[in-house]
């Protein structure tokens, strides 16, 4: 009798002390500050750290309103595209410009023309292969308009394969192409990218 007493003992205290962990986590995310006199938060949807380009993905998100559904969902999707070619080309930009100043090659600027040329194809045709890793539509009350709101996302791996694909298979570049090296620059300028 005293074991059993002793074990409920111990299982209401652990109940306790549980029922106080998710009262405190759950309080914690309450305690969100309200906005300034004359100011209104705002909620906006497939945004926030979840959301941001890290070593793995590069992510961006776009917001498109319209009085047509289908044109404010068009519009999220070419903002959100438009942010993610352009993260994508800086970050390309950044990986070859520090491989070819790390390697020794005859004509450095014909080289780097010929690196940049054919990412650039990559890079179109990835964005085919995007994938939507968020999307919520809304309709806005006061003018009846609809927004539209996305994030999208892109493996870096990915990226990377495809280019490693297209470089290795250039008859120009295939002689002082080093794989290595360059998935070595491009996983550094990925870990730049998502420290900013």
């Amino acid at each position: 009798m005293k074991a059993r007493n002793t074990s409920m003992i111990a299982r209401t205290g652990i109940m306790l002390l549980m029922a106080a962990a998710i009262a405190t986590g759950c309080k914690k995310k309450k305690e969100i500050q309200d906005a300034p006199a004359g100011e209104e938060l705002v909620t906006e949807y497939c945004a926030g750290p979840d959301y941001f380009s890290n070593e793995e993905f590069f992510r961006s998100n776009g917001l498109g309103e319209s009085m047509d559904q289908a044109t404010a969902r068009k519009r999220a999707m070419s903002n959100a595209r438009a942010d993610l070619a352009s993260a994508i080309s800086t970050t390309v930009k950044g990986t070859i410009d520090n491989y070819v100043n790390s390697r020794e090659f005859n004509n450095k600027e014909e080289i780097e023309e010929r690196f940049e040329g054919l990412t650039r194809e990559v890079i179109n045709q990835e964005l085919n292969g995007v994938k939507t890793i968020c999307q919520q539509a809304v309709r806005v009350t006061s003018n009846g308009n609809y927004k539209y709101y996305v994030a999208l996302e892109l493996s870096g791996q990915e990226l990377l394969g495809s280019m490693n694909e297209r470089l290795s298979s250039d008859e120009r570049l295939r002689i002082d192409y080093d794989y290595e090296q360059f998935k070595k620059t491009f996983d550094q300028e990925m870990e730049n990218f998502s420290n900013k």
